[in-house]
This record gives C-alpha cells, sequence and structure tokens, in this order.
C-alpha cells in the first residue's frame, strides 16, 4: 500500500478488535480519528 499525503482520505478498512468484534474506519465517519502504526512487537527500531 503506498502512502498517505495530508489531506488525503484514507482508505476504508476493517480491523477486528481484542474481543472479536468488526470496526470499520467507516464506522467514525464525520469523526475526528488518530491512525497510529506502529512496527511489528519486539523488533529493533
Amino acid at each position: 500500500m503506498a502512502q498517505l499525503t495530508i489531506g488525503v482520505t484514507a482508505p476504508d478498512f476493517a480491523a477486528l478488535t481484542d474481543t472479536g468484534a468488526t470496526v470499520k474506519l467507516s464506522d467514525y465517519l464525520g469523526k475526528k480519528v488518530v491512525l497510529y502504526f506502529y512496527p511489528k512487537d519486539d523488533t529493533p527500531g
């Protein structure tokens, strides 16, 4: 996937929560959302 630039709408995606529920980015349409991605656990950097 390509890197997003400021001002570009993020594509909709779905993910599972820790309880097994599905949450979609579109569930938060019209609200401010912060997306944070980090390197795989236990990797340097």
